[in-house]
């Protein structure tokens, strides 16, 4: 009785049940990985004009995904850049590589 009473008092004081019996959530992490070895051109819409460049590597959040009139995917990415967060625009989607942190 006494182990019982042990643990139902470490569930309530270190945030019940689920906090003992849940894993921890993985945070989607997605990067620029252009095959070119180029920075990856950032445009203004969907194969639009070209606004910007990112190099490989960069962490980058996906806001939007939409299709250009050749069916093909683009997203729109924002991320940090020297502490600040931005939208920066669209860029081909196959360039984009996520994966759980």
């Amino acid at each position: 009785m006494k182990v019982w009473s042990y643990l139902v008092v470490s569930l309530v004081l270190f945030g019940g049940v689920n906090a003992v019996i849940s894993p921890a959530k993985a945070e989607e992490v997605c990067k620029v990985t252009d095959p070119t070895d180029t920075p990856l051109n950032v445009r203004d819409v969907p194969n639009g004009k070209i606004i910007n460049q990112l190099k490989n590597g960069k962490e980058v959040y996906i806001l939007e995904i939409a299709y250009d009139n050749k069916g093909r995917p683009w997203t729109k990415i924002s991320g940090y850049h020297k502490g600040k967060y931005r939208v920066w625009g669209w860029v081909f989607r196959e360039f984009i590589s996520c994966y759980k942190r």
